[in-house]
């Protein structure tokens, strides 16, 4: 290995030397870095206090190179090549969130739903700065992401700090295999609800089997939809485009941009809308990144749908996966997408129509009115034999009642729909 490094360093410095003659004043100096490199690499080979392998100065500097670009791009050596690949298909080993630098230490995107990170209360926003007691900063995203995972059923304990919590405090979190059922459906009445939590392989065909079945059990009640991404941090960008254009009949759904004229890419609807024209609702807020802010820009921008929540993550980036024979690949973005109005949703991210800020309504003890079973020695009531409730046996009546975005987005949607049918008549 070392051999075959110093030779391939030695052939580059010989390239650059008989290339030298023939080049102008910039390539003299492009050449000259290389030089430059060349000379670190071999000093920090001989002399570094502790023998290093040649394989990991050269992974650490490309990583160096890219990581320094922007916090998305990055280089994945073979094992982190298909870790990647295997989310991608949707199931993958961890905590269950989506994250990003932020100066310095690792910030969550948001957490996937039903996932251990979930379960243990991480939000989107949040700041993790310690693992197992180790600062995070000083690491790459990548190094990070690399001590999050580690065998099924084992122990991490992470150093959390959150808007509005005045001191970091410490969860410890149990790893476990992610499996990411990227679209779940139910029925809110006469309205469908979806959810997509992330864009895998699997979104676009779950999302026809989903509203196929649920279209089926309304029949001809079926009022309209609510399509909810919060906390969705993304994935593929064909899966976003397929997703768009299962409720648009025409226009464009996104154009990517990259650093030519050349590179410009537009995508377009085809005919075929999955709520059959009818309103549709889309819940966002600042968990619902990249692929979900395509979806949530292109239905805003054609006025197919109402964007309901908070302002949007702001990921307007194109990563492409460039395959690295034998030596994994890297990870590099390549182009700006913008919405279909020509928006670039960068670091802005996706303003919804109508602002609604999560808030849970709790009852307060204090100012309430009295009653009888306020009262000493009050008669106890009577139990009933039976006692039912309005849930589906996991609590999904209660947690609706806690959604006050998802309240607000049905009411909303059964207004625009009597409307619709009004000015039928």
């Amino acid at each position: 290995m070392r051999i075959r490094i110093l030779a391939a360093i030695a052939a580059t410095t010989l390239l650059m030397t008989q290339a030298a003659h023939g080049a102008d004043e910039k390539d003299r100096d492009f050449y000259r870095q290389l030089e430059l490199f060349g000379d670190v690499f071999e000093r920090v080979r001989a002399d570094y206090v502790k023998e290093v392998g040649e394989e990991k100065l050269i992974e650490s500097a490309l990583n160096g190179m890219l990581t320094s670009l922007d916090p998305h791009s990055s280089y994945l050596n073979a094992k982190s090549f298909r870790d990647m690949q295997v989310q991608t298909r949707g199931e993958f080993g961890g905590l269950g969130i989506e994250v990003t630098m932020e100066n310095g230490v690792v910030k969550v995107v948001s957490p996937i739903d039903d996932t251990p990170a979930a379960r243990a209360g991480i939000k989107a926003g949040d700041y993790i700065t310690h693992l197992d007691g180790t600062p995070v900063m000083g690491l790459t995203l990548a190094e990070a992401v690399k001590k999050m995972r580690g065998p099924i059923k084992s122990e991490i304990l992470l150093t959390v700090a959150r808007k509005g919590v005045e001191k970091p405090f410490k969860v410890t979190i149990i790893r476990d295999v992610i499996k990411v059922q990227s679209v779940r459906s139910r029925l809110e009445d006469d309205v469908v609800y979806v959810r997509i939590t992330s864009f895998t392989e699997q979104t676009n065909s779950g999302l026809e089997r989903a509203m196929a079945k649920r279209k089926a059990e309304l029949g001809n009640r079926f009022m309209g939809v609510v399509l909810d991404l919060r906390n969705n941090p993304g994935g593929a960008l064909d899966q976003a485009i397929a997703v768009s254009d299962a409720f648009l009949d025409q226009g464009e759904i996104v154009s990517t941009r990259g650093r030519r004229a050349e590179e410009t890419h537009r995508y377009s609807a085809k005919v075929g809308d999955l709520a059959d024209g009818l309103p549709l609702v889309v819940l966002i807020n600042g968990g619902s990144a990249s692929a979900s802010e395509i979806v949530a820009g292109a239905l805003q921008d054609h006025q197919r749908a109402l964007i309901i929540g908070t302002k949007s993550f702001g990921k307007g980036s194109v990563q492409s996966i460039v395959p690295l024979q034998g030596h994994g690949a890297i990870r590099l973005t390549t182009a700006r997408y913008y919405t279909p109005s020509g928006t670039s949703i960068q670091a802005k991210g996706i303003n919804p129509d109508v602002m609604v800020e999560q808030v849970r309504v709790e009852k307060a003890n204090n100012g309430r009115r009295r009653s009888e079973a306020d009262l000493p020695k009050h008669l106890k009531a009577e139990k009933k034999k039976e006692q039912t409730d309005n849930t589906n046996g996991n609590g999904e009546a209660t947690e609706r009642r806690r959604d006050f975005q998802l309240s607000y987005a049905l009411d909303l949607l059964r207004g625009m729909a009597l409307l619709r049918w009004r000015s039928a008549e």
